[in-house]
């Protein structure tokens, strides 16, 4: 997990697994997206393999690589952690609003009621 959240760090990085994340591309064609070296792209996609976030696949003398969805499994569900316990503390803040609004209304309706029962034996000892 630490090795996908270093590699993805660099926005370079994440540029390019969104370039190869639905279809494999040589290094040149990686390269040619950017204005950097091909060197430099290697050695970023030589982090991106490491971190296990790209496959790489050789063909003669070419290399293909590809993302590795199943490589950002451990980072994304430590971040999911974060995630479903903020949902479910908003959840709870939520209810409790509700439930303290649902008691502020009822306790005004009571009172509503109350004022109204006075106004009406106050009128009619007043007939």
């Amino acid at each position: 997990m630490d090795a996908a959240a270093r590699a993805l760090g660099e926005p370079t990085r994440r540029a390019i697994l969104r370039l190869v994340r639905d279809e494999e591309q040589t290094v040149s064609a990686i390269a040619s997206n950017f204005g950097v070296s091909r060197p430099a792209i290697s050695q970023h996609l030589r982090v991106l393999q490491d971190a296990e976030l790209v496959t790489v696949r050789s063909e003669g003398t070419r290399r293909y690589y590809r993302a590795r969805p199943e490589g950002l499994g451990e980072l994304r569900a430590w971040l999911d952690e974060f995630w479903s316990s903020s949902l479910h503390n908003l959840k709870i803040e939520v209810e409790r609003q509700q439930w303290n609004d649902r008691k502020a209304s009822a306790g005004a309706d009571k009172a509503d009621r109350r004022n109204k029962g006075k106004k009406e034996t106050k009128k009619g000892k007043s007939s």
